[in-house]
Protein backbone atom coordinates (compact mmCIF):
# COMPACT_ATOMS: atom_id res chain seq x y z
CA UNK A 1 0.00 0.00 0.00
CA UNK A 2 1.51 3.30 -1.15
CA UNK A 3 0.89 6.50 0.75
CA UNK A 4 0.67 10.08 -0.47
CA UNK A 5 2.67 12.67 1.49
CA UNK A 6 0.72 14.36 4.30
CA UNK A 7 1.74 17.04 6.79
CA UNK A 8 2.70 15.87 10.25
CA UNK A 9 0.56 17.01 13.15
CA UNK A 10 3.07 19.70 14.16
CA UNK A 11 2.87 21.17 10.61
CA UNK A 12 -0.93 21.48 10.71
CA UNK A 13 -2.11 25.06 11.24
CA UNK A 14 -5.59 26.16 12.26
CA UNK A 15 -5.67 28.78 9.49
CA UNK A 16 -5.08 26.05 6.87
CA UNK A 17 -7.90 23.95 8.33
CA UNK A 18 -10.30 26.89 8.33
CA UNK A 19 -9.34 27.81 4.76
CA UNK A 20 -9.91 24.22 3.61
CA UNK A 21 -13.32 24.17 5.30
CA UNK A 22 -14.35 27.50 3.78
CA UNK A 23 -15.24 25.90 0.45
CA UNK A 24 -18.67 24.20 0.20
CA UNK A 25 -17.33 21.27 -1.83
CA UNK A 26 -14.55 20.52 0.63
CA UNK A 27 -16.96 20.93 3.52
CA UNK A 28 -19.26 18.39 1.88
CA UNK A 29 -16.38 15.94 1.42
CA UNK A 30 -15.44 16.26 5.09
CA UNK A 31 -19.08 15.84 6.14
CA UNK A 32 -19.52 12.71 4.03
CA UNK A 33 -16.33 11.16 5.35
CA UNK A 34 -17.38 11.90 8.92
CA UNK A 35 -20.86 10.53 8.39
CA UNK A 36 -19.54 7.35 6.78
CA UNK A 37 -17.01 6.80 9.56
CA UNK A 38 -14.77 4.82 7.22
CA UNK A 39 -12.31 5.28 4.40
CA UNK A 40 -13.98 6.16 1.11
CA UNK A 41 -12.77 6.09 -2.48
CA UNK A 42 -12.56 9.25 -4.55
CA UNK A 43 -15.32 7.77 -6.73
CA UNK A 44 -17.65 7.57 -3.74
CA UNK A 45 -16.99 11.25 -3.08
CA UNK A 46 -17.11 12.66 -6.63
CA UNK A 47 -20.14 14.92 -5.93
CA UNK A 48 -20.87 15.08 -9.68
CA UNK A 49 -17.91 17.40 -10.26
CA UNK A 50 -15.05 17.01 -12.75
CA UNK A 51 -12.21 14.74 -11.64
CA UNK A 52 -9.70 17.61 -11.93
CA UNK A 53 -11.83 19.75 -9.62
CA UNK A 54 -12.11 16.96 -7.07
CA UNK A 55 -8.34 16.32 -7.22
CA UNK A 56 -7.79 19.99 -6.39
CA UNK A 57 -10.15 19.81 -3.40
CA UNK A 58 -8.51 16.63 -2.06
CA UNK A 59 -5.08 18.23 -2.42
CA UNK A 60 -6.18 21.20 -0.29
CA UNK A 61 -7.78 18.93 2.32
CA UNK A 62 -4.58 16.84 2.52
CA UNK A 63 -2.35 19.92 2.73
CA UNK A 64 -4.48 21.26 5.59
CA UNK A 65 -4.07 17.97 7.44
CA UNK A 66 -7.77 17.11 7.40
CA UNK A 67 -7.70 14.11 5.07
CA UNK A 68 -5.32 11.20 4.69
CA UNK A 69 -5.25 9.47 1.31
CA UNK A 70 -3.87 5.94 0.97
CA UNK A 71 -3.38 4.19 -2.33
CA UNK A 72 -4.66 0.61 -2.20
CA UNK A 73 -4.14 -1.05 -5.56
CA UNK A 74 -5.84 1.24 -8.05
CA UNK A 75 -8.04 2.98 -5.48
CA UNK A 76 -7.34 6.15 -3.53
CA UNK A 77 -8.85 5.68 -0.08
CA UNK A 78 -9.61 8.84 1.90
CA UNK A 79 -10.13 9.15 5.65
CA UNK A 80 -10.56 12.06 8.03
CA UNK A 81 -7.74 12.62 10.50
CA UNK A 82 -10.28 13.31 13.25
CA UNK A 83 -8.24 12.00 16.17
CA UNK A 84 -5.11 13.90 15.21
CA UNK A 85 -6.96 17.15 14.54
CA UNK A 86 -8.89 16.85 17.80
CA UNK A 87 -5.62 16.25 19.64
CA UNK A 88 -4.09 19.49 18.36
CA UNK A 89 -7.24 21.64 18.13
CA UNK A 90 -9.76 20.19 20.62
CA UNK A 91 -13.36 20.69 19.58
CA UNK A 92 -12.71 22.48 16.27
CA UNK A 93 -13.53 19.68 13.85
CA UNK A 94 -16.31 18.31 16.05
CA UNK A 95 -17.93 21.77 16.14
CA UNK A 96 -17.81 22.01 12.36
CA UNK A 97 -19.29 18.52 11.98
CA UNK A 98 -22.09 19.31 14.47
CA UNK A 99 -22.92 22.45 12.51
CA UNK A 100 -23.20 20.36 9.34
CA UNK A 101 -25.55 17.83 10.94
CA UNK A 102 -27.50 19.49 13.76
CA UNK A 103 -29.50 16.91 15.70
Amino acid sequence: MRQIKHPSLDQVELTDIMYALSDPTRLEIVGRLAQAGRKMTCGELDLNRPKSSMSHHFKILRAAGLVETLIEGTEHMNALRVGEIEQKFPGVLQSVLRALNPS
